[in-house]
């Protein structure tokens, strides 16, 4: 039973902290790794990870010195970093001189702060100047001139006077009412009730300068110490460390989020990979990769496919290339049938999502798929392999998931709707959408090299001109065909239909809009230590969560709620996003501003980012104020030089189900570019990253920077910075690559494009009318002197919603993408046939693949029809 515990899948000796180290109630914050020249604000915050630490640190571990978090020039400094200051009165000095105060500070200066607003007030009152006031009567006018009441007043009479001086009171205080309203005293830009007022300017430089490397590195050691996986008791551990530094960071609300899913586990003996006839060439694959510590071992995940079909089948091995069906295309045309096969193909190339790999052979008729890592792709012909350099070794292995993440996302038991404990209404796991009907297992080219050789004169002899020959050592490349030797494929699995998982929700609200959010997200579960994938988005995301920690105990609020979600299950489906999005669907399309997503934080040294045009205007202005660590230039300069722009979302990482089904305008970035590395490998650990990541960590650094500082752009900016120009000139270059597209694929007057055209041209005059708002605001407040009046600040925050609405009027919400009605944004999808790239008009570009022309115009009329909806609703 699957609520028994919150972690099944559990083996002995589990080298975690314990469940009460754990849940511990104060989160371990990075002064458990301080030097002696830094100490701890108090022993209390001595919590999880420094008890964690302690007991499972290797004897030649020392902790390092920690950078300075400030500099000389802060405004700011951290109410937790007691060694900055020469004493609490040098601090609340600073911050009177400020005009800002920490929430608890000593009754006689809340005193003074209280006297300081009561005589701003009063100068206020006693500054205005109304056109009118020259002729109003004053007060001693009044009181010589109205006529008393007589002692003896007829008693009769004397209701009727009372009227009367209750209604010019009336009258009197509707007058000052009025009075302060329009004057602009109690405007909405003094919108702290709760928090303190904040140069803005300030507040970036604030949180650019203490974004601090070391303590990010400390948090990757932590977060690496054991393996991870979806629905296990060590990410249920971490789900609650990260709990905990939303419960320090004194977030409003930390709280865990659950939701019962279908996972499935490798079981030990389950797996077997062995060629079984002819006798004389019997032999059996190893399939564990080598211990990648050794000094003390750690326990590591098995290998598996995650989301893989179970069975015990056998075939003549055929080898397949990389997998894509014009690969098994190419097999069928040379007259090499995979009906009833096993199919051995490669990662990456030209089919690169493994799910697809296995679904292509699927179709061709095999009847189990395995895939391998080729040295030519990720090994040892790329450069050193780990212990010497960044590449995957001869034993590494690629896990992942085979689930159709392209097709279907989240629980795929319950597409469309949320998993939530006792939801009872459920679909079957076979013959299911989302899933693969055939066996799949990776292995390491160790394994795979004896396969490969096994081929030998069997099939069709591969040449250096075809592309199907790969970087195993000692192979004569062949395709194998009917009469290859027989290989076993035994995938024995723990499948568990309501297994526990555990999103980790923390919120700072809003003072102006507190029901409109900005989501922060980053998955936590990993197919092992996880270094690169996910666990240096995860030590980022913690330095960003302790960041604005600090701001908030400051008494610094923004201006709309910031969500910060930590997903669950991720590496099998993107389940803890889509479930989460799908549990608060109709929220997230009515308040949910924009979603900013960071699964692999650091890999290389190159920063790039995906996403609608429209958040172009709000990410270059933060790249043009980072720089990289190592070159000196602006992140803004860099990317001008390599010509970057924001590429397409496809189905790789959380943001999925925020763009494509909820329509939450969705951002991905991180620093890439360095080469192939022991992806979804063991090898994927702490000292890979600290050897040959990112040593020193200092990109991690500048990542803290810039997702802190696109935080506050989308959440404490008056106007929401969202270009819908720029998104309204990305479209019209998609029409025209959807033009090439399509002329590519048939003849062209099979496709009229002429009501596409006329949608993305209204567009671009409506985004422009559009905008021009935002630009008569700026020139109205800026000639007030910085003042807004409420009136202008309630239509503000309307034009602010409409702008964020727009993504969400892209949606099909009744209908969605035909064959794949789950994905609702008709300008992007990831590709049916390609889940990590993203696609332009994926309904029409899908009928086009198809070969399904009358569909594809149909596409073309309802993508137009929505098109022109959503922009002219920017103008209602």
């Amino acid at each position: 039973m699957t609520d028994e515990k919150p972690n099944k899948y559990i083996r002995e000796e589990t080298p975690i902290p314990t469940y009460d180290e754990a849940t511990s109630s104060r989160y371990p914050t990075s002064h458990s790794y301080l030097g002696s020249t830094e100490a701890s604000h108090d022993a209390e915050r001595q919590g999880l990870l420094g008890q964690a630490s302690s007991a499972t640190r290797t004897d030649n571990y020392r902790p390092p010195g920690v950078e300075s978090a400030r500099s000389s020039m802060d405004i700011l400094s951290s109410p937790r970093r007691d060694s900055g200051r020469s004493s609490t009165e040098a601090l609340q000095d600073e911050m009177i001189q400020m005009d800002i105060e920490e929430p608890d500070m000593e009754s006689n200066q809340m005193g003074a702060r209280l006297s300081k607003r009561i005589t701003s007030i009063t100068n206020g009152l006693s500054s205005l100047n109304l056109p009118f006031r020259q002729w109003l009567p004053s007060f001693e006018y009044i009181r010589a001139h109205v006529p008393r009441m007589p002692d003896r007043f007829p008693e009769a009479l004397k209701p009727g006077w009372i009227m009367v001086f209750r209604f010019f009171a009336l009258i009197f205080v509707l007058l000052i009412v009025y009075v302060l309203f329009v004057s602009n005293l109690f405007s909405f830009r003094t919108r702290r009730s709760n928090g303190q007022m904040y140069d803005p300017e300030m507040v970036r430089m604030f949180v650019q300068e203490h974004a601090n490397a070391t303590y990010i590195m400390q948090n990757l050691d932590y977060l690496t110490r054991f393996d991870h996986m979806a629905g296990t008791e060590g990410n249920y551990v971490l789900g609650e460390y990260v709990k905990a530094a939303f419960q320090t960071a004194t977030f409003d609300s930390a709280s865990l989020e659950r939701f019962d899913v279908y996972l499935n586990y490798p079981t030990k003996n389950g797996r077997r990979v062995a060629i079984i006839d002819p006798p004389d060439m019997a032999w059996e694959a190893k399939i564990e990769e080598e211990l990648a510590y050794n000094n003390p071992p750690r326990q590591q995940t098995l290998v598996f496919h995650g989301y893989s079909r179970a069975g015990n089948v056998t075939g003549p091995l055929i080898y397949a290339n990389y997998g894509s069906r014009e690969d098994f295309k190419r097999l069928e045309d040379s007259g090499i049938s995979v009906k009833g096969a096993i199919a051995l193909v490669r990662y990456y190339g030209s089919q690169g999502d493994r799910a697809l790999k296995v679904k292509a052979a699927e179709l061709a008729g095999a009847v189990g798929c395995i895939i391998y890592s080729d040295p030519k792709d990720d090994g040892y012909l790329k450069g050193e392999q780990p212990n010497n350099g960044r590449f995957m070794p001869a034993d590494g292995v690629q896990r992942g998931t085979v689930g159709l993440s392209s097709w279907i996302v989240g629980d795929v038991l319950s597409p469309g709707f949320a998993s939530t404990p006792g939801e009872k209404k459920r679909i079957s796991k076979d013959n299911n959408p989302g899933l693969n009907n055939i066996p799949s297992i990776p292995l390491a080219w160790r394994d795979a090299q004896n396969l490969l050789q096994a081929l030998k004169g069997h099939g069709q002899k591969l040449n250096d001109d075809n592309g199907w020959i790969g970087g195993v050592p000692n192979v004569e490349w062949w395709t194998g065909d009917q009469k290859s030797p027989i290989v076993q494929l035994k995938n024995e699995q723990d499948e568990v239909e309501r297994q526990p998982i555990y999103n980790v929700v923390g919120k700072i609200i809003g003072i102006e809009q507190p029901e409109k959010s900005i989501i922060i997200g980053n998955h936590r579960d990993a197919w092992c230590f996880g270094a690169v994938d996910p666990g240096s988005g995860t030590a980022v995301f913690l330095e960003v969560v302790r960041i604005f920690g600090d701001l908030k105990q400051f008494g610094w609020r923004p201006m709309r709620t910031i969500e910060f979600l930590s997903w669950d299950a991720e590496e099998y489906n993107l389940i803890g996003s889509t479930e989460h999005v799908e549990h608060r669907l109709e929220d997230l399309r009515r308040d949910g501003f924009a979603y900013i997503n960071v699964d692999v934080a650091v890999e290389g040294s190159d920063f790039r980012a995906a996403g609608p045009a429209l958040f172009e205007k709000s990410l270059l202005h933060v790249l043009d104020r980072t720089s990289d660590p190592y070159t000196n230039k602006t992140l803004r300069a860099l990317w001008d030089e390599k010509k970057h722009s924001l590429g397409s979302l496809g189905a790789g990482s959380d943001y999925v189900a925020f763009q494509d089904i909820a329509g939450t305008s969705s951002i991905d970035f991180g620093f890439g570019g360095g080469g192939p590395f022991p992806y979804h490998s063991c090898y994927d650990n702490f000292k890979w990253m600290n050897e040959y990541g990112d040593p020193g960590f200092q990109y991690h650094k500048v990542l803290a920077q810039v997702w802190a500082l696109l935080i506050l752009e989308l959440a404490d900016r008056s106007v929401l910075p969202f270009d819908l120009e720029a998104y309204a000139a990305a479209i019209k270059g998609y029409v025209q690559d959807l033009d090439k597209y399509s002329s590519s694929r048939g003849p062209k007057a099979t496709l009229n494009l002429e009501s596409l055209n006329d949608a993305a041209d209204l567009f671009v005059l409506n985004a422009h009318l559009f905008h021009e708002w935002d630009r008569a605001w700026a020139q109205n407040v800026y000639e007030m002197g910085g003042f807004e009046g409420n009136v202008l600040a309630i239509r503000r925050m309307s034009h602010n919603t409409k702008m964020a609405d727009f993504e969400t009027d892209l949606l099909d919400i009744d209908g969605g993408l035909p064959g794949r009605e789950q994905f609702k944004h008709v300008i992007m999808a990831p590709q049916a046939w390609s889940g990590y790239d993203g696609a332009f008009f994926p309904g029409i570009r899908d009928a086009i693949d198809e070969g399904h022309w009358q569909q594809a115009q149909e596409q073309v009329e309802k993508v137009s029809t929505i098109l022109s909806r959503a922009s002219m609703r920017l103008l209602e």
